[in-house]
């Protein structure tokens, strides 16, 4: 109980809101290499999964990339981007990292939000004469949209956790602090580092899980029961 006062008091102190290191710069930090590396990762993604979805080409192809994607260590990726591409590109060795990471779930989320949408609702379009490009865009993007919502959702997460090894390459983030607790055996700056990611983690689901349910189309919701009138009540003989 007293470790987690004294990280509580740590994290609150004057002296995190100045230094080189600074909470407000590190949250800052953290969360340009999270947005950062979503944002890509989601222009890769999402026309990849949509063309998976709509066209139902490659689906084996793309279960197989992204189990392997998410097996990869992604610690010993990042110093492996870093040796590749020089010390002095650690940033983009970094995002390139997270990018790959939150791959996997922006795909799937993609294309299984238009696999899962009931074929008659797809037929229908095209009955009405829709071409491809008008059933991808007025049907199955709409309707796919809260599962790619959860895909974006649970990279931003995955991402947001795996940020703080950013700081393993002097980076910054939220992850320094951490890293610099270890080494200094401050074990309340490990916990109130922790508390920081975590807190961030938590507001950012919420965020996410507010958008997920308003992209919810209105006609797909489930009508609330309807009490029955006098008029339509069954009668028996």
């Amino acid at each position: 109980m007293n470790l987690l006062v004294d990280a509580l008091a740590w994290l609150f102190s004057p002296e995190r809101l100045s230094g080189s290191n600074a909470l407000p710069a590190a949250l800052l930090a953290h969360l340009f290499y999270t947005f950062a590396s979503v944002a890509i990762a989601a222009a890769i993604a999402i026309p990849l999964g949509w063309y998976i979805g709509h066209t139902g080409h490659g689906r084996e192809i793309a279960v197989a990339v992204s189990g392997a994607a998410r097996a990869l260590p992604s610690f010993g990726l990042i110093l492996l981007l870093v040796l590749l591409l020089g010390v002095a590109r650690k940033p983009e060795a970094a995002i390139t990292a997270f990018v790959l990471l939150a791959i996997p779930s922006i795909l799937a989320g993609a294309y299984t939000g238009i696999d899962a949408i009931d074929r008659r609702t797809i037929d229908a379009g095209r009955a009405m004469g829709m071409t491809g490009w008008q059933v991808l865009w007025r049907i199955e993007a709409p309707l796919g949209l809260p599962l790619l919502v959860g895909g974006l959702r649970s990279a931003v997460l995955q991402v947001v956790a795996t940020a703080t090894l950013a700081a393993y390459v002097n980076l910054g983030g939220l992850g320094y602090d951490i890293i610099q607790g270890i080494q200094l055996r401050r074990f309340e700056q490990v916990l109130g580092g922790a508390l920081a990611v975590a807190a961030l983690a938590l507001v950012l689901d919420a965020v996410f899980a507010v958008i997920q349910r308003a992209s919810i189309p209105r006609g797909t919701l489930d009508p609330a029961p309807r009490a029955a009138r006098p008029n339509e009540r069954r009668r028996f003989a």
